[in-house]
């Protein structure tokens, strides 16, 4: 098992196993596409600045038309008036006995309410409120700020767009069982040796 367990880990192993055996156990690295996750990168960056005071004329100037809409959206979003706590933030909670966690875009406060929020330039997840990454995230700004008031927000910056995600008592529960009930599988993984039937996967070559 790895050392700590992050969402895309999760997601990762939920479609194919054996994607997952190779790419987090074996660590079998293979070439991959990375062009269509520029502009995400360029805007996370530049949204990372600019909830930390910085000057970001300058890297505001450098972006493409596509990107300059995506920001300007962004930038207006209510979210963007609240308190900054975090930006860019790698955050852990401990479930069972595994660490699980990742990097959060931001963490913004408005009264005694905390907001994670994570910009997507792609599409959103097709079930946000029972994504990995919302579980994962609530559970540790959770644990970690030791409040329950926390929302987690998806902005759609193509779509102009958001969806909101409150936590609840019932939600913590809710995400504890999912957690643990996937980490026994990971833990009791016995048939990676079965080929899974996909396509346009990196690993394909080597997955008989």
């Amino acid at each position: 098992m790895p050392g700590t367990i992050s969402p895309n880990m999760l997601k990762t192993f939920e479609a194919c196993p054996r994607k997952f055996y190779f790419k987090f156990v074996k660590r079998i690295s293979m070439p991959a596409n990375d062009d269509i996750f520029e502009s995400g990168k360029n805007i996370h960056a530049l949204a990372a600045y600019y909830l930390k005071g910085e000057n970001i004329e300058l890297l505001e100037k450098e972006l493409n038309e596509t990107e300059k809409k995506l920001w300007e959206y962004l930038k207006k979003s209510v979210y963007f008036s609240y308190q900054t706590i975090e930006t860019e933030y790698n955050l852990s909670v401990r479930v069972g006995n595994h660490f699980l966690g990742g990097r959060i875009d931001a963490i913004v406060k408005n009264g005694s309410d905390y907001y994670i929020l994570d910009y997507k330039t792609g599409e959103l997840p097709k079930n946000p409120k029972y994504d990995f990454q919302t579980i994962i995230y609530l559970l540790a700004v959770k644990e970690f700020f030791k409040t329950s008031n926390i929302h987690f927000v998806y902005l759609d910056l193509k779509n102009k767009n958001e969806k909101c995600i409150n936590f609840t008592n019932e939600l913590e529960e809710e995400y504890h069982k999912i957690i643990l009930d996937i980490l026994q599988k990971i833990e009791s993984l016995d048939d990676i040796e079965k080929k899974q039937e996909c396509s346009g996967c990196e690993y394909s070559m080597i997955c008989f």
